[in-house]
């Protein structure tokens, strides 16, 4: 197994070309039902769910002005459900692909995960209030 785990490392290709915009792109076309256009929470879905999606644009003040950006990561490709609507948050790293990129956060660690949802971390990261 860890002959594996060092293997995919070495395959994986650092997060260092991040794409914000296409990360907004991937939220108009997969949050926005849920979390709205701007992010905070009203998008057509909403009213069904059980709890209402939070405000995205908030993330950083409701941890202290830091935005956990390995946290983020892992409730968009599904490790760490979500499940304030009744079920789990769509799993977008099986959407999106393999987990093929390695993502770094100082103090936190290493994680590896889809292209997409890195560029989906920097945009949110990005749009903070």
């Amino acid at each position: 197994m860890r002959a594996v785990l060092i293997l995919a490392l070495a395959l994986a290709s650092p997060a260092a070309a991040q794409d914000a915009s296409r990360g907004e792109r991937l939220f108009a076309e997969n949050c926005v039902v849920c979390h709205g256009a701007e992010g905070r929470g009203g998008g057509p879905m909403a009213e069904i769910l059980t709890v209402a999606p939070p405000d995205l644009r908030a993330i950083a003040a409701r941890r202290g002005g830091a935005f956990p950006e390995i946290e983020i990561a892992r409730i968009i490709d599904g490790r760490d459900p979500i499940l304030s609507h009744g079920g789990d948050m769509p799993i977008f790293g099986r959407v999106f692909g393999g987990y093929d990129t390695l993502m770094r956060e100082e103090g936190v660690g290493t994680l590896l995960t889809a292209d997409e949802v890195v560029d989906l971390v920097m945009y949110l990261e990005g749009v903070q209030d």
